[in-house]
């Protein structure tokens, strides 16, 4: 029996039992609501708990070794997933209150201090005063004693605008003659289209790898119509006018003691047969070690034939760093030097290790680990220094490494991995070790596959090359805007400069339209 009945039984006051009765209902409902909030409690309990689990687990691949097993484009495309994870983790940790009061911003990062922002960079300034000059205590006068200044990086996106130029016509009264100023020469005459949009055209297609339709999109959201007919004539014009400069350093390429090469393969839409076949992209590389700007130079072909680079690099002799790809071999009979790739001796060992842990593959990185690090060492410095250090520290240890291997190769089985990969070095070895003797002869070929990799990736974009006549026109543009990006320079600024200027500039001139003149002359 409760409380309500034993009280109305005895005939107490009904105010009292009124009284009674609404505090009876208000602790029933504070229970209810007790109730509640501890559910909730319970609830953001356990996805915080759930939160910061997987937080851990994600900091912890972050910086563990799985990551090791995924090739370079694969590992940034992992890690920019996983920091992307991250910060939306943390961001959901962060209860409302912390926010409100402030104390979000307030906690420490867990990331590295904030790079500063470039100094060119234009600024705009926001000055931001009290309210009051007054202070709000005591009522007296407020007295500057020091600025707190931040800086934030902002963007405005292609920004199209018209150009409208106005020719006055004058006119003689006594001869009738008129006279107006004349219309400088273009690339594209009497195209709606100036310098600086080809050239974002160009730079859109061929470094950021935006297929036609996309900056057709990007144009139509600003409500600009760019038709993708009109895009590809402008980008075959644009070919044409360019193809003297990509020429011009292929012939500047040809002069050097040393170069890199090495090739990606391409699709080729093939329009008799409905589908695509396989082409291939060269790239010639000059040496970073040599003197002089830096340059590659992509040489579009459709096949993989070694006749290929025998006729692109025909007339010319040097040191050739290349992979052990056969088609090459044929110019070693023809003068030319051969230079064996450190990196890619290293890539088997790697490869073997990360397979079965071989001790034999991880003494053989600890020793190129070393020959690496002569060379970091001597990175910076003159040739003839780089020389003798080379002779100092990396010729012993090639030597022992030499050792190493030959004994090596009398312990695995014959034609085990193990094997392969000891064959392989041995087999290489008069190549692998003409850089020793030398103070500018690269290690390896890892700059000319840094410079053909953003290609490689980028083809995932645009899929296959049209034509044949398309893929030289290709390699043209990308030969230029690639060394442009070597030599320091932003590819979108140089190439709009050289539109320009490309249709009064005479053939004997044309060195300082390429993509190294500023920088060299700067």
């Amino acid at each position: 029996m409760d409380l309500l009945t034993e009280l109305t039984r005895a005939n107490h006051d009904p105010a009292v039992i009124a009284k009674v009765r609404a505090l009876m209902e208000q602790s029933a409902r504070a229970k209810q609501v007790l109730a509640k909030n501890s559910a909730t409690l319970a609830e953001k309990d356990f996805k915080i708990a759930a939160l910061t689990l997987e937080l851990a687990y994600y900091r912890r691949i972050k910086f563990g070794q799985k990551s090791e097993s995924f090739s370079g484009e694969q590992r940034e495309l992992f890690e920019e997933t996983v920091n992307t994870d991250l910060s939306a983790i943390e961001a959901e940790l962060v209860s409302p209150a912390d926010i409100a009061d402030g104390e979000a911003g307030k906690r420490k990062r867990s990331r590295a201090g904030r790079q500063p922002l470039p100094a060119e960079l234009p600024r705009v300034e926001h000055r931001h005063e009290p309210e009051s000059c007054q202070c709000a205590a005591c009522g007296q006068g407020l007295v500057m004693i020091g600025e707190d200044t931040s800086e934030q990086l902002d963007v405005e996106p292609a920004r199209f605008f018209v150009h409208r130029h106005i020719r006055p016509q004058y006119a003689c009264r006594a001869c009738e003659t008129v006279i107006a100023a004349a219309v400088p020469p273009a690339i594209i005459d009497g195209g709606m289209a100036a310098p600086g949009l080809l050239a974002w055209v160009a730079v859109s297609k061929y470094t950021d790898h935006l297929p036609l339709y996309r900056i057709e999109q990007i144009g139509a959201r600003q409500g600009v119509p760019l038709a993708r007919s009109t895009l590809a004539e402008w980008i075959g014009k644009i070919g044409v006018a360019l193809q003297p400069l990509s020429e011009r350093l292929a012939e500047l390429l040809k002069e050097r003691p040393c170069l890199h090469a090495d090739e990606t393969p391409v699709r080729q839409l093939d329009p008799g047969e409905g589908k695509t076949r396989d082409a291939y992209l060269w790239a010639y590389r000059s040496n970073d070690l040599d003197e002089g700007p830096r340059i590659v130079v992509f040489d579009y072909q459709t096949g993989r034939a070694g006749a290929h680079a025998r006729a692109f690099l025909s007339g010319w002799q040097g040191q050739l760093m290349i992979d052990d790809y056969a088609g090459y071999k044929a110019m070693f009979a023809a003068g030319i030097t051969e230079l064996a790739c450190l990196a890619h001796v290293r890539r088997k060992f790697f490869d073997l290790h990360a397979a079965n842990g071989s001790p034999i593959a991880a003494e053989a990185l600890r020793r190129i680990g070393h020959l690496y690090a002569v060379e970091q060492q001597g990175r910076e410095v003159a040739p003839t220094e780089r020389f003798q250090l080379r002779q100092d520290q990396a010729k012993p240890l090639m030597a022992d490494w030499h050792a190493w291997l030959l004994a090596a190769h009398k312990t695995v089985a014959v034609g085990s991995c193990t094997a392969r990969a000891i064959d392989y070095a041995l087999k290489r070895w008069p190549a692998l070790l003409r850089y020793v003797d030398s103070g500018t002869l690269p290690i390896d070929n890892n700059p000319v596959e840094n410079t053909i990799r953003p290609i490689a990736v980028g083809k995932k974009n645009w899929l296959f090359a049209g034509s044949e006549r398309a893929g030289r026109r290709a390699a043209a543009i990308q030969t230029l805007l690639a060394t442009a990006k070597l030599n320091g320079l932003e590819p979108l600024r140089w190439l709009s400069d050289t539109l320009e200027k490309l249709p009064t500039c005479p053939n004997s001139k044309i060195d300082s339209l390429l993509p190294f003149a500023q920088s060299t002359q700067s």
